[in-house]
């Protein structure tokens, strides 16, 4: 055991506390320092002209891109009415371009928001970045909002605080406001994605004795963690295991648990892996007890992990907060997708009232620079990503696995469950009213494992399985 204090060396002060006058170590003050000051430099950031421009950019961008999903569309939209007529249809579209719109005012004049006291819950996960970085940076406040981001122990208490209504907005596994909206494992309460909290962040970990079955085929009878039922952690495991030809309800064993005890839980030989969320894969192979068995992205490159959301009732009855909360996280979101942003983030959530982390997992994390766990240096840029576009596709795709896996039952009308829940756009409707056509957008096709996903044939895909639990 190291102390941060030395009795008898005379080179060194003798710190009972810190000389700062709070109670932590030297390191502790040292890591607060180090995220004060990347907070300053990158609040400076996002007050400069140009990032203003890039993230008007960005948001305007997202919501073409979220509206015509084949670049084809639209040049063929835009050649068809015009950059005014274009623009002015694409102003009146849900949620982004109208929040946005909105929220440049809501929080600058009086009495314009319903509600300006909030409080947020996040699970200490790279994944809450944007939630989380919004905090410090102002981004908040900056909308007129005075919000608390609330630390949670487990999914299963976000959902239950979500719909206990203590939380008004809430870092979501993708696929909970699913469920939960459904009324699947949970009482039944409207929920609303408004966007993706990040791309991609996921991997599989595998205790350092498994080094000798690299091949998923060799796994029958290991145990695995995921962090929530509904997860994409627990989805992609399962799609995972499945391809290997075992069936991940029988050949392997998969229990939930917290995020934050994964580690702990493979060290003491409870579990042999887990498909789990950063920067808890990066932390096993710091602690070297495990090691990086393969990315999620390498599965499905792009795929969605959490998300931001909210109640519909709270959306309904308090659109100008929810706007100004939502731009709040787009500009987060806007700047955790910079490169050179990165490092300067790590340093911001890494504290013990964010993520609690070494900043030098962050950074691997982060950064996508990062040690395997196998004697490798690996880079890839977009381990993880904040693309915060929330594609229905996606909501269809999880929805499948919600079948395939027996957590629903019986015919599902999937673009339905999907266009309620998940916010994309309303496009289609407020196209139409300006006597437009509109596009087939929202349902881009994914690649998974090599499977092509179309939406638009959700049940041939779910029943092209030969391993599920349908029967």
């Amino acid at each position: 055991m190291s102390f941060d204090f030395s009795p008898y060396d005379a080179d060194r002060p003798l710190l009972m506390r810190c000389t700062c006058g709070k109670d932590h170590t030297v390191a502790e003050h040292q890591k607060e320092q180090a995220a004060q000051s990347a907070t300053t430099e990158l609040i400076r950031r996002s007050q400069t002209e140009e990032f203003e421009a890039y993230f008007n950019a960005f948001v305007e961008a997202s919501l073409i891109k979220a509206i015509f999903p084949q670049e084809r569309e639209r040049r063929n939209f835009l050649r068809a009415v015009g950059k005014g007529t274009a623009m002015a249809a694409i102003a009146s579209v849900l949620p982004i371009a109208s929040m946005q719109a909105m929220a440049q005012e809501a929080g600058k004049k009086p009495g314009t928001l319903e509600k300006t006291n909030l409080k947020i819950g996040f699970i200490p996960i790279t994944c809450a970045t944007p939630l989380i970085m919004a905090h410090p940076l102002g981004f908040y406040s900056k909308q007129g909002l005075n919000v608390e981001v609330t630390k949670t122990a487990g999914w299963a208490l976000i959902r239950d605080k979500m719909i206990n209504k203590e939380y008004d907005a809430t870092h979501f596994l993708s696929p909970m406001p699913l469920a939960i909206s459904m009324g699947v494992g949970s009482t039944q309460v409207p929920m609303n994605v408004a966007t993706i909290q990040n791309t991609n962040g996921q991997a599989i970990t595998l205790a350092n004795k498994h080094k000798d079955k690299r091949d998923p085929k060799l796994w029958k009878g290991l145990k695995f963690a995921v962090p929530f039922e509904f997860s994409m952690h627990n989805f992609l495991l399962r799609y995972y295991v499945a391809e290997a030809g075992l069936n991940p309800d029988t050949d392997i064993q998969i229990r939930v648990v917290p995020p934050p005890e994964m580690v702990a839980n493979l060290r003491a030989g409870n579990i042999d892996g887990y498909l789990g969320p950063d920067p808890f894969n990066q932390r096993a192979v710091f602690e070297e007890i495990g090691f990086i068995h393969i990315l999620t992205k390498e599965l499905w490159d792009g795929h969605p992990c959490c998300a931001f959301g909210s109640s519909t009732e709270f959306i309904q009855s308090n659109p100008n907060t929810f706007a100004a909360l939502y731009r709040a996280v787009l500009n987060a979101a806007a700047m955790a997708r910079g490169p050179e942003n990165r490092e300067l983030i790590a340093k911001v959530i890494a504290p013990q009232a964010y993520l609690n982390q070494p900043e030098t997992v962050l950074t691997q994390v982060l950064t996508g620079r990062f040690a395997d766990g196998l004697g490798n240096i690996k880079t890839v840029p977009d381990r993880a990503d904040f693309n915060p576009i929330p594609w229905q596709s996606m909501a269809v795709w999880m929805l499948t696995q919600m079948k395939r896996w027996g957590y629903i039952k019986g015919d599902v009308n999937y673009k339905q469950i999907a266009e309620k829940v998940f916010l994309l756009t309303d496009a289609k409707k407020r196209m139409t009213e300006l006597g437009m056509k509109a596009p087939e957008g929202a349902y881009p096709k994914f690649t998974i494992m090599g499977k092509v996903f179309d939406a638009a044939k959700p049940d041939e895909y779910v029943n092209s399985f030969a391993i599920n639990k349908m029967g």
